[in-house]
């Protein structure tokens, strides 16, 4: 795939929306972003802002209501072009692996997917194990994994391809400090490579150390957006992006999904 232009939008969404079947109220009620080559954009949002949906959207897994997206420049309202497809990575929140098989043999399932085989296939298989740090585990079947190692592993497998554009939804989530800390390392290395991370999460200060911008979202709306110390002082009574967080969204419990 050819390169993409530093500080070019790699992602415009206009006026999107997304109703569900049978349910009267809008999911997304018209969001409109912006989100440039190498960026590391953050979404944050209470349970049932609409942050999974929008992702889901973004990759191809299901389809809007109203608006539009360019992803790469290319209008994906009706298809995803092979372009846009192999420059997509998703990490679910889930563990999207085959439990009983092996990490390599993950990798390389997913590889061939993408059309990889051969060298090429070897190299990115390599190169994500010791991303993950796991070439020691690579024979092991995933069912044998920490939570943490099965984390690691999931990331990894969103790689294999050399995405220009990942996704992650809350990649960090229950998992030891130590695996913590090594997701964090690998994101930066490849913010350094110029490729593009969506990154939803629950942690605020995860929030301010990694994300270059964030958009804060709520009942499908995008309340504020901008840099850590530009939302932070937006509200002068705020101290850090947890109180900003909680002054737009509000401190009532959110338990529905």
């Amino acid at each position: 795939m050819e390169n993409v232009e530093n500080n070019s939008v790699v992602i415009e969404i206009t006026n999107l929306k997304k109703r569900y079947r049978g349910q009267e109220k809008y999911a997304l009620k018209g969001i409109n972003l912006e989100i440039t080559q190498g960026e590391f954009f953050g979404l944050l949002g209470p349970n049932g802002s609409g942050k999974t949906t929008l992702i889901s959207i973004l990759c191809g897994l299901r389809k809007s209501t109203a608006g539009e997206i360019r992803i790469l420049k290319r209008n994906i309202k009706h298809y995803y072009s092979r372009r846009v497809k192999t420059a997509i990575g998703l990490v679910p929140q889930e563990i999207a692996l085959y439990p009983t098989l092996t990490l390599q043999q993950n990798l390389r399932l997913f590889a061939s997917l993408y059309g990889l085989t051969g060298s090429l296939m070897r190299e990115r298989v390599n190169y994500c194990l010791e991303i993950a740090q796991l070439q020691a585990f690579r024979h092991k079947q995933i069912q044998t994994y920490s939570g943490g190692m099965k984390r690691r592993a999931n990331l990894v497998v969103g790689l294999i391809h050399q995405p220009k554009i990942l996704f992650l939804d809350e990649p960090t989530a229950n998992v030891d400090p130590q695996s913590r800390n090594m997701i964090y390392e690998s994101l930066k290395k490849l913010i350094k490579l110029g490729i593009t991370i969506i990154y939803t999460t629950h942690y605020m200060e995860e929030a301010e150390n990694l994300c270059s911008r964030l958009a804060i979202i709520d009942r499908g709306n995008v309340i504020k957006i901008g840099s850590v110390p530009d939302l932070i002082h937006s509200v002068p009574e705020c101290n850090d992006l947890g109180e900003v967080f909680l002054h737009f969204t509000g401190r009532d419990l959110r338990d529905e999904e």
